[in-house]
């Protein structure tokens, strides 16, 4: 008698549906959470509905549109165990850059990509993206989680985001705003932020030897929480600013270092030039420069430095703009002026030495 042989499936291939049903009821109750008036229908659809009714009131809406994830800095959280707060990072790199020509986000969906999928692992990493939701003020209208077997390992995930925001056309923000004489507003990071985190584990792993659970004096807790800080989110802030003083122009520090992205949004007949002896940036910054040798200009071009969001605005807002921002919590100061550019080829440069 022949023995029957088993027929291939899905399962066997290493895909488990139900486990992947199991993660959408466990998630509910945080997307819940992000919801907008705008907002129709609930997760499990096979696309998010937003209402754009909602957008009459504008003269001449213009839909303002990003996409990025968070780098490596996943393995990170995989490595720890912690994935509550990795989509905050999501969130803010996403939904900041959008805010940065003016525009009120709206909705946000994601992708998680997993190697096998732990429903209450899966879960935790949409709570982090809808409680970063609910900081951005945007909805979470829905997402994808695939299961890839044999291409990723079993612990092994990565997550993306896209976002969509709102402007009325004539309150863009960007560099045709920019004047001479205008003043340059930093507001502090709440650390590395989402970008780096290639070159910084290099330094501390491979070069330094050091580990997660590792108590540096410095940081004043473990590396490992350091480098899992969350990535502050600055949407509801500059929103708040805009409505409250004259702004020209904001920009999101992210990967490429402070001058490099202040310079996305500086005119070619115009020039920024920030004073780094206005702030002093965090520990972990000089931590990541001794541990690897590391240049400060290579540093400059790789991390935020301190500064995670910057405002352009007339200097005769600065007060107003800088009193807007301490009501709200947010730590920031004048760190530069917007000059001619005269024979400068770059849009900005950093001056001077960081304040110790």
């Amino acid at each position: 008698m022949t023995e029957k042989t088993t027929g291939a499936s899905y399962a066997a291939a290493g895909v488990d549906i139900e486990a992947g049903d199991r993660a959408v009821e466990l998630m509910k109750e945080w997307v819940k959470k992000t919801q907008r008036p705008e907002v129709l229908g609930g997760l499990g659809g096979f696309a998010g509905l937003f209402d754009a009714s909602a957008l009459k009131r504008y003269e001449r809406p213009l839909l303002a549109s990003a996409t990025d994830g968070v780098g490596t800095k996943v393995d990170i959280a995989r490595q720890m165990g912690v994935y509550d707060t990795i989509g905050h990072d999501l969130v803010a790199m996403v939904m900041d850059d959008i805010v940065v020509c003016g525009a009120e986000p709206l909705f946000m969906t994601d992708y998680i990509c997993v190697g096998k999928v732990h429903p209450e692992r899966v879960a935790a990493i949409v709570k982090g993206i809808a409680e970063g939701c609910v900081l951005a003020g945007c909805a979470l209208v829905g997402g994808e989680t695939a299961e890839h077997p044999g291409l990723l390992g079993p612990d092994d995930f990565d997550v993306a985001g896209a976002g969509t925001g709102v402007v009325e056309y004539d309150r863009l923000l960007g560099a045709d705003r920019i004047r001479t004489g205008d003043a340059v507003i930093a507001m502090a990071s709440s650390g590395l932020h989402s970008n780096g985190y290639s070159l910084v584990r290099h330094v501390f792993f491979d070069r330094a030897g050091m580990s997660l659970d590792s108590h540096v004096e410095e940081l004043g807790r473990t590396l490992g929480e350091e480098l899992l800080e969350p990535t502050k989110i600055y949407s509801l802030d500059c929103m708040a600013l805009t409505r409250t003083a004259e702004v020209h122009a904001y920009s999101h520090i992210t990967g490429g270092g402070l001058a490099a992205n202040l310079a996305r949004v500086i005119p070619d007949h115009l020039h920024a030039a920030v004073d780094r002896s206005t702030w002093t940036p965090g520990a972990v910054f000089d931590l990541v420069g001794k541990a690897g040798q590391v240049e400060q200009l290579e540093l400059e071009k790789t991390l935020n430095m301190g500064v995670g969001m910057m405002a352009v605005v007339p200097a005769e807002s600065v007060d107003v703009a800088l009193t807007a921002l301490a009501d709200r919590g947010v730590d920031a100061w004048v760190a530069g002026e917007i000059l001619d550019r005269g024979d400068r080829t770059e849009g900005a440069t950093l001056t001077g030495s960081y304040a110790s």
